[in-house]
């Protein structure tokens, strides 16, 4: 049973990264409306604004899919928690705040392949676009005027700092923007936090034409199809839970997918476009036979060692110490309530350091409990391999809309990912022995001293690797001629009308970074092709630019 539905020029489905974007950009100007469906909730508890608050955040099932991968036999049979978001804000609102851009031949292999205009030089003023860079940085490079706010941290830990020294002696050079005109190198994340509070893209971008009489945001509204007459979109249709009535909006211009890798082609699949075969065996009338609608799936593979700590304090989220945290940012100081998960990263080669980075690393503190009275500092080093090779795929699991998708990664399924793993860990253990970080090294933990051959270090990948949640490629852009291609370089979907798709599903290959702040650009990028606009590609001419300092401090989280 269906109720009576409303009609706007686009509809959106999923307000993440890139529904956000997109809506702003086409609804700023108040001359089109828009409705946005999102399934979560609306983004006001606290866990989604403190950046402390994301283990909370991401755990919890009204704010995040609490989805699980496929086991699979090259990473020991195990299934993989893959939370996404589900929320305004999306995964923005629930994720490790890091913006990081990837490489500059990320996305000229994108145009390589067939997608015109979408080279770095094509994308870079939309990456400069969505952003409000503070402190000093390369107007060249990055952009001062957006909405997002991208900030350095103001908190330091002696052992962040000994690392980055211990890799500096290695070769590996501090790059104080890896977002400009390098990547290489080890430094401080950036991410968006402000003033200590988290900045979603819900926040940044939905907030400010929230209350336009020309934009509908609807939260806890699950799309459950889309409505096509013959091949043409013309609308969605949606539910505010299981056994609710089934509600419908009409778009007389575009409906636009934006629930990311996991959710659109999903959503596809059960709305009859996909492979043939799959949509036969779930029942579903098929509209499109599309083979790529799932396919390609990529995620990054994140390895962690564990190493404990001497001579310093952990960093606490209990009692007393949490207490003082908690005044410390309430009065606008560093605090560990206002920074990430993940503190330091490093681009490195996984077989001498200094080569053409292939690994990203990430590294924490914490604390590690090895019995029930003894708990001890530990610094957590996590690697995952830039560019991996093993190709996945999401599939509906049933015709039930609200049955989980299933995912497969299929992490370390090619021998290539498999010896990046190994030599890897190998490698990264030479800047954890090196001097000053040593000084704070007291032992490794995990996987130990003791796990030195090829096939042990490779074993313990297989047994305790994680995602690094940067699922992409499951709607590959690619030309009409490729069977797996899912969207064209205008992000319209093959064979159809009406429909185009603008998430990370839609990357050719995953970038060598964190993937929101390549969806961000995505989206700014999609806004201009629904509207018909074009930015001249970057001529690099800008001048560098420093920022008012004070405005560098205020905006610092």
């Amino acid at each position: 049973m269906s109720v009576a539905c409303d009609v706007f020029d686009y509809v959106i489905v999923g307000a993440g990264a890139a529904g956000c974007v997109l809506t702003n950009r086409l609804a700023a100007d108040g001359l089109r409306s828009v409705c946005l469906l999102e399934a979560g909730p609306k983004d006001n508890n606290i866990y989604l604004r403190v950046p402390a608050g994301v283990y909370k955040a991401s755990s919890d099932p009204r704010f995040a899919w609490q989805y699980q991968t496929e086991p699979h036999p090259a990473i020991a049979n195990r299934s993989i928690p893959m939370p996404q978001g589900k929320t305004l804000g999306g995964s923005t609102a629930i994720n490790g705040m890091n913006y990081n851009r990837g490489c500059p031949k990320d996305f000229d292999d994108w145009a390589e392949a067939g997608n015109s205009n979408w080279a770095y030089s094509d994308i870079l003023p939309y990456f400069k676009k969505s952003e409000r860079r503070t402190g000093v940085f390369d107007g060249r490079y990055r952009g001062s005027k957006g909405e997002l706010p991208i900030t350095d941290s103001d908190w330091r830990h002696p052992v962040c700092d000994g690392f980055i020294e211990a890799a500096n002696k290695l070769g590996l050079p501090r790059d104080d923007d890896y977002n400009g005109a390098k990547q290489s190198g080890v430094g401080y994340y950036q991410r968006y936090i402000e003033r200590g509070w988290r900045v979603s893209a819900a926040r940044a971008f939905l907030r400010p034409i929230a209350s336009n009489k020309n934009v509908d945001i609807r939260t806890n509204a699950e799309a459950v199809s889309i409505i096509f007459d013959g091949k043409r979109a013309i609308g969605v249709r949606y539910v505010n839970g299981r056994g609710s009535p089934v509600c419908e909006v009409r778009a007389r211009r575009e409906v636009v997918l934006a629930a990311g890798a996991a959710n659109s082609p999903k959503l596809l699949q059960l709305s009859g476009v996909g492979p043939k075969s799959l949509l036969a065996a779930l029942g579903v009338e098929p509209l499109l036979d599309s083979p790529g609608v799932g396919a390609n799936l990529q995620d990054h593979y994140i390895v962690h060692l564990v190493i404990r700590l001497t001579g310093v304090k952990a960093i606490s989220g209990r009692g007393a110490a949490l207490l003082r945290e908690g005044v410390k940012w309430l009065l606008g100081r560093p605090s560990v309530m206002a920074i990430g998960p993940s503190l330091v990263y490093g681009f490195v080669n996984s077989r001498d350091l200094v080569s053409t980075p292939d690994v990203q690393l990430d590294i924490a503190l914490g604390n590690f409990a090895e019995t029930a009275r003894e708990r001890f500092p530990v610094l957590k080093l996590g690697y995952f391999q830039l560019r991996p090779t093993s190709r996945g795929y999401v599939r509906a699991a049933s015709s039930d809309p609200f049955t989980a998708p299933v995912i497969q990664p299929a992490y370390l399924n090619e021998e290539f990912d498999r010896q990046v793993v190994i030599n890897a860990l190998k490698t990264v253990r030479r800047i954890l022995a090196a001097t000053p970080l040593a000084q704070y090294s007291h032992s490794e933990v995990f996987p130990g001293p003791a796990i030195v051959d090829d096939d042990e270090v490779l074993d313990y990948a297989r047994e305790v690797g994680l995602t690094a949640y940067h699922l992409s490629g499951t709607c590959r852009m690619g030309r009409k001629k490729d069977p797996l291609s899912v969207v064209d370089d205008q992000l319209r979907v093959h064979g159809l009308e009406g429909l185009r798709v603008v998430d990370a599903s839609i990357m050719p290959a995953v970038p060598s970074a964190n993937t929101s702040a390549a969806v961000f650009m995505i989206a700014e990028k999609a806004a201009d092709l629904i509207l018909g606009r074009n930015l001249p590609a970057a001529t690099m001419s800008e001048p560098a630019h420093q920022a008012d300092q004070l405005l560098g401090l205020v905006g610092a989280a």
